[in-house]
């Protein structure tokens, strides 16, 4: 299970996990009350979401979807709440994306403010027209709220495989470090915007993407 460290102003969240770091409901349970923790911390504070090994996050935990399809619905609209909140979170957020980061794993990513990327391992893929599976509204408003419309098109359309320098190069991520400084990267981007984890920066997000917000936000129907 997740768990939450500390380091100064920057709180470290840690998808430690031996499954891909899926969106198992018990991982959103506990990513849901890690988050609850950094939001209601008091002074300047950012968060770091560190993955390990070869994953950072593969998104939906199909397995546990085929098996439990009655609750289709609202376990979308459980990964889409994690999305928005995490888009329009006041706290900054940078995303360490140690390895491979696909579909809903990769929409989360983006819903972070920043991305930093491990240079030599590990994709960022959209791999949906591969799954045979549409975009839900709100997951297609973010990834093209996020990147630029041609890199949207690539990704979304041809479930294209972005290494770390190929990303980087699409603005898909903001930096890349090698495997041994990405953490320490990561925590060095956020350290410095910490003080600006405040309710006027999550207005001011809520704004910037309203039309996003209201899609993931609504009831999922399909």
């Amino acid at each position: 299970m997740p768990k939450l460290e500390r380091d100064g102003e920057v709180f470290v969240l840690h998808l430690d996990a031996d499954d891909e770091n899926r969106f198992h409901p018990d991982r959103l349970s506990a990513l849901e009350a890690l988050l609850d923790e950094v939001e209601a911390a008091e002074g300047p504070r950012a968060l770091v979401t560190a993955g390990s090994g070869k994953f950072w996050c593969t998104g939906l935990d199909l397995d546990w979807l085929f098996a439990h399809g009655d609750q289709y619905a609202p376990y979308l609209e459980r990964v889409h709440a994690l999305l928005a909140r995490t888009l329009a979170s006041p706290v900054v957020t940078v995303a360490a994306l140690n390895g491979h980061t696909f579909a809903a794993g990769a929409m989360w990513a983006l819903a972070h403010d920043f991305r930093v990327m491990r240079a030599d391992r590990g994709f960022f893929c959209l791999p949906e027209v591969d799954l045979d599976l549409p975009f839900q509204t709100g997951m297609s408003d973010l990834v093209r709220a996020r990147l630029t419309p041609q890199t949207a098109h690539e990704a979304m359309t041809t479930g294209h495989r972005y290494g770390g320098e190929q990303a980087l190069a699409a603005a898909v991520v903001d930096a890349t470090a090698g495997a041994d400084e990405l953490l320490a990267a990561a925590v060095e981007l956020a350290r410095p915007l910490a003080a600006k984890s405040k309710p006027v920066r999550g207005r001011i997000k809520e704004t910037l993407y309203r039309e996003t917000l209201a899609a993931l936000r609504a009831p999922v129907t399909d």
